[in-house]
Formats: C-alpha cells, sequence, structure tokens
C-alpha cells in the first residue's frame, strides 16, 4: 500500500465545480477521451471549489513572473471507473510497446509490469478510505504554455513512464538544453506551491491540495502525522 493511503481523511463535502476553462490552456479532445476512456457524460474539467480558486491564483503568480504565459490543464477530475480504464490501458499498452505476449509471460514478468504501470497510476479503489487522488476532485496534472501558445518544454511529457518523469531528473544536468527543462519544471513547482499545493514526489506534472497525498507530503518532515484529508472521493 502507498503511505499516504493510511491518512484519514474528515471530508468536507465541498462541491465540484466547472474549471472556466476560457481562463487556461486545454488539449482537445480531452487526452483520456482520445485513449477511449468513458466518462459517462461528466466533463473531467471539474475541481473543488476551493482547489479551482487556488489554481487561478497560480496562474496568476504565473503571469506575473512571465506575461502572457497560461496553465494548461492536462486533467483534473476523473472518476474511479476512469481510472481503472486508464490502469488497464496502460497496462496493454506497455505490452504493445515492449512486444511481449501476455499468454507467453509468467505470473512474476506480469507483476513487474504491473509495478511499473503502478509508478505513475493510482489504484482505482472503490474504498472510500482510499480513493485515487484525482477521484477526489482535488488533484490537478498540468503543464505550462508560452504567450504564444506553445506548450513548453518539459523534458518528458505527462504520464510517461520513465525516471525523466521524475521532477529532479534533470536537476544536475550541464546540457543548456536539459537546465531549461529543470528550470521550466521549478517554474511550474514553484507557482503551485507558493498558493499551497503539494507536488507528487515522482510527477513533474502532479499538484494536489486537500487530499490523502497532499496530507502525506505535508507531513513528510514532522515526526509525527497530524494533518488530515479534507477532500474525499467525490461523489
Amino acid at each position: 500500500m502507498k503511505p499516504y493511503r493510511q491518512v484519514p481523511i474528515e471530508e468536507c463535502h465541498e462541491s465540484l465545480v466547472a474549471i472556466p476553462l476560457e481562463l487556461f490552456a486545454i488539449e482537445t479532445p480531452h487526452p483520456y477521451i482520445k485513449c477511449g476512456a468513458d466518462y459517462q457524460g461528466r466533463s473531467p474539467y471539474y475541481l473543488r471549489q476551493k482547489v479551482l480558486d487556488r489554481v487561478i491564483q497560480a496562474q496568476a503568480g504565473l503571469q506575473q513572473l512571465h506575461p502572457g504565459w497560461r496553465i494548461q490543464i492536462f486533467d483534473a477530475y476523473r472518476p474511479v471507473e476512469v481510472q481503472q480504464y486508464m490502469v488497464d490501458y496502460t497496462f496493454h499498452q506497455t505490452l504493445a510497446q515492449r512486444k511481449l505476449d501476455l499468454a507467453q509471460l509468467a505470473e512474476a514478468q506480469i507483476e513487474r509490469i504491473w509495478e511499473d504501470v503502478y509508478t505513475i497510476w493510482a489504484i482505482p479503489s472503490f474504498d472510500l478510505q482510499t480513493p485515487p487522488p484525482h477521484s477526489t476532485g482535488a488533484a490537478i496534472d498540468i503543464t505550462l504554455v508560452d504567450d504564444r501558445g506553445n506548450l513548453v518544454d518539459m523534458g518528458a511529457p505527462i504520464d510517461e513512464m520513465s525516471d525523466r518523469s521524475r521532477p529532479a531528473y534533470f536537476a544536475n544536468s550541464q546540457d543548456p538544453a536539459e537546465q531549461q527543462y529543470h528550470y521550466h519544471r521549478q517554474l511550474l513547482f514553484q507557482i503551485m506551491t507558493d498558493v499551497g499545493f503539494e507536488r507528487h514526489p515522482d510527477e513533474w506534472w502532479h499538484f494536489s491540495i486537500g487530499d490523502q497525498l497532499w496530507a502525506w507530503l505535508s507531513d513528510r518532515d514532522r515526526s509525527e502525522s497530524k494533518t488530515v484529508a479534507y477532500y474525499g472521493r467525490a461523489m
């Protein structure tokens, strides 16, 4: 079990609200809908109200540093059913990319692939005590676009299943291009953490506030865990 899933939840019952997409950049159609995910008529572009307020504040901070730049929202609210679909989709895509036949793999080999998949995907749990972060409406996957509307290069795409996804992967590189990737990641980190978000330790693009992962990260430098999550699974 991932350690953050043990954090208690004291649900605040704050509503999910629609993200005003005119304020941000988005990818159309939504990346997971392109993969075949069925949102059953619900939009992925929803967040809890106070989470949305903080994202808007983060973009204001970004524009003070880089006028005309915007946050691009890759993904926000994700029903558990979509989480399950994307986990299964990634597993089968990984098999195809590695040219592996599932029927010919030993159980230990299959288990290693699942371990790889779960490095970037939360377990699609329906247990109200262990919701996937995105199913709470408190987590968001984002990147940046510049004043011309071009994606800012972060050195690896969102959801890449490799070490390049780790936030500090390029931190010690002497290559000028890779130094720029790290600068962009740090810029994203700065604008989000300045307004209270925590970043996923293994994903440069994932930020949350109020969920179990946020609470666990908030306590990581303390001798005792005191922070509780106030967003559980959005119903």
